[in-house]
């Protein structure tokens, strides 16, 4: 249903990477998401007050909490598709992040109170006037619930948007607290234990549960986390597979929100060769990885000695002392300034995060690996993996 409506009211909407696009479709499922919330807060909060059931009205008001969010949904679409401008040069997706982190910390909000709610139905149960409208009610709820679970987790992949999949959490955990309303209402007089408040707490732990794995992501997300290795490998191989380049190293992927990524590295090129033509195969590259990835790419030029025999058995003696000392250390940039009474070796040593060592325990450590009659003094700039 929910495909033929997109089809119906958003124009190109298999267009999944258009901006323009993913904002008509966030923008049309923040309305859908209005009016099904506030037509569940209707229906629940009369049938709540005529069968005196707080907990059936807190479940109401939990839904129009929820449109409130579907506005700061719509909103937050909206200022995303916004085009770059002077004071945001990189566009302003980032919004749809920020908006998912307020929708997470609603969810949190809505847990806490549900907990504390909870507990005090478990120290001042209240009898359930019970009627099976109610229970057609809260079932209406949660087929409700359930498919708007539903579109928008899978709209939330297709589009690749985090503030959807926060939507879609949202329902999810309203399908939880509504039937713990449920059982509780239907096994309550059964059992003539009001189970409320118990049931309360289990939905309320759940519901934290997921926002705390969706509030992790997003500000992950936003402090900057590692890109994907494959992703990463796959343009790294597309930029060695030019016969120009004979190494890759630095590189940077910057993600500012969905299609707009933006990407740095270095490359080592001969010294000998002509640069000019050199520069033509970077700009080559360039255009290719923004045409097969949408990723705006610049790269840096290293020029290397290339069948240099001191440069090369320099090289081939750190490799062995760094295989020696540690297999996670990788070196880039080397080059040589040979005089008559030592070689100065200058190269970037990237090492892993993990690894506390200081510079100077580091260079110790390496040159007692390396077996040379010369004077050796080492040049290092210390880096740590980009990816």
């Amino acid at each position: 249903m929910i495909s033929f409506l997109l089809n119906k009211f958003v124009k190109n909407a298999k267009d999944t990477k258009n901006p323009a696009v993913r904002s008509a479709v966030g923008r049309f499922c923040g309305w859908i998401g209005i009016c099904n919330n506030v037509f569940l807060f209707t229906i629940k909060f009369i049938i709540g007050v005529l069968v005196r059931s707080v907990s059936i009205q807190a479940d109401a008001i939990n839904n129009l909490t929820d449109a409130g969010s579907n506005i700061i949904s719509i909103v937050s679409f909206h200022l995303s598709n916004k085009p770059a401008d002077k004071d945001h040069p990189y566009g302003h997706q980032r919004t749809e992040f920020i908006a998912s982190l307020f929708v997470g910390l609603i969810i949190v909000f809505l847990g806490i109170e549900m907990a504390k709610e909870s507990f005090i139905k478990i120290i001042h149960p209240q009898e359930i006037d019970f009627r099976w409208v109610t229970i057609l009610i809260l079932l209406i709820s949660i087929l409700v619930k359930l498919w708007m679970y539903s579109y928008n987790q899978s709209l939330s992949k297709k589009y690749e948007s985090s503030l959807l999949h926060a939507t879609a959490l949202d329902s999810i955990s309203d399908v939880m607290g509504t039937s713990a309303v449920l059982v509780s209402t239907v096994l309550s007089p059964v059992l003539h234990f009001n189970l409320d408040g118990y049931m309360g707490v289990i939905v309320s732990i759940i519901i934290l549960y997921n926002a705390y794995g969706l509030l992790k992501d997003v500000i992950n997300t936003l402090i900057g986390t590692a890109p994907d290795e494959n992703f990463v490998k796959e343009i790294v191989d597309d930029i060695l597979s030019d016969s120009k380049i004979l190494g890759v190293h630095d590189f940077i992927l910057h993600d500012y929100g969905p299609d707009k990524q933006f990407a740095s590295a270095h490359v080592e090129v001969n010294s000998d060769e002509d640069i000019f033509e050199i520069h033509d195969h970077v700009d080559n590259i360039e255009r290719a990885i923004k045409e097969k990835y949408n990723v705006s790419l610049v790269l840096h030029m290293d020029p290397v000695k290339v069948n240099d025999p001191e440069t090369d058995y320099y090289r081939k003696v750190l490799k062995n002392a760094l295989e020696e000392c540690n297999e996670n250390w990788h070196f880039h940039d080397f080059r040589i300034v040979s005089g008559p009474t030592h070689t100065n070796l200058v190269f970037d040593l990237v090492i892993p995060f993990e690894d506390k060592r200081t510079k100077q325990e580091i260079e110790e450590e390496i040159l007692a690996h390396m077996h040379v009659d010369k004077i050796i003094y080492l040049v290092i700039t210390i880096d740590h993996p980009f990816a």
